[in-house]
């Protein structure tokens, strides 16, 4: 313990400022904006048209391997204690079970509001905007959200403040970055916080990686937008059926979707309270900074 103490006191000043939690975020946000920047002209004017994919599709298939490469390359080798997150050995059973998790938890949710009258199919679907859907709101909105706000902004801010500090903050701002969302508001953001922001962030936490939250991430969207035909965050959703919400909006979510209904916010906040429990029997949960600093002092007196 003091040998840690000694050498964190003797880094250069430089050094002790990039490896502070809160200043490390910034750095490893300001990559994130750099991948999007380099993106952006890659699918704009060097990706050739591809069949089924829109303009936001491609600039997805091109951000997505870039954001990989720049996490492995820069972001886990960032800070006081660098750690990957983003395991390649052993990486398909955490995500088959986030798949796993993803689809029952809004199957559930759907269900639910089959039997109460809320969820109606109207008819058959298509799979005209499947391979675009898989692409952006699946695999895209997975991997750089839960980078951005699991990868990022709750394991630094839960560097310094701890487990509850980040998984409340990480949560809060996840659910109001889809503030300009279509049919969003303020309602909608918050239930997005509390529902999806403590699944997503209880996933992190139990496993401290970001394949099981990656996994339940894009089986969510995927299965509200594409199986069962489900607005998406407001986004409307071809579906392989066709349904109409009816009824209160408490019930339906309103043109948000189910995702800012009480059924959703019941059943998906079920699952992430019973993933952070798990997570504090295991012992995953961190003291704030300050009190990890003290303690280590208190060690080496």
């Amino acid at each position: 313990m003091s040998d840690a103490v000694t050498v964190t006191s003797e880094k250069p000043l430089w050094r002790r400022i990039v490896d502070f939690p809160l200043v490390t975020m910034l750095i490893a946000l300001a990559v994130v904006i750099a991948c999007f920047a380099i993106a952006l002209p890659i699918a704009q004017f060097l990706l050739p048209e591809i069949p089924d994919l829109d303009a936001n599709a491609k600039l997805d298939l091109v951000a997505i391997p870039l954001l990989i490469i720049a996490y492995k390359l820069v972001i886990r080798r960032l800070g006081e204690h660098p750690r990957d997150d983003l395991p390649l050995d052993g990486a398909g059973k955490p995500l088959l079970a986030g798949l796993g998790i993803g689809f029952v938890v809004f199957a559930l949710v759907v269900g639910i509001a089959a039997v109460i009258g809320v969820y109606r199919v109207i008819g058959e679907g298509d799979a005209s905007g499947l391979v675009s859907a898989l692409i952006g709101p699946a695999i895209f909105a997975a991997i750089s959200e839960e980078m951005v706000f699991r990868g990022i902004l709750l394991r630094w801010i839960e560097e310094f403040a701890g487990s509850w500090a980040g998984l409340t903050t990480s949560s809060l701002l996840f659910g109001f970055a889809h503030y300009f969302n279509p049919g969003a508001s303020v309602i909608a953001c918050l239930w997005i916080a509390v529902e999806a922001g403590i699944l997503l962030g209880g996933a992190y936490l139990l496993t401290r990686s970001l394949w099981l939250p990656i996994g339940i991430h894009a089986a969510w969207n995927f299965t509200q937008g594409e199986i069962f035909g489900v607005p998406v965050s407001g986004t409307t959703a071809h579906g392989f059926l066709r349904a109409r919400l009816v009824g209160s909006p408490m019930l339906t979510g309103g043109p948000f979707g189910l995702e800012s209904s009480v059924i959703a916010l019941a059943v998906a906040t079920a699952a992430g309270v019973l993933l952070v429990v798990l997570a504090v029997r295991r012992g995953e949960l961190v003291k704030p900074r300050w009190v990890r600093r003290r303690r280590l002092k208190i060690a080496a007196a």
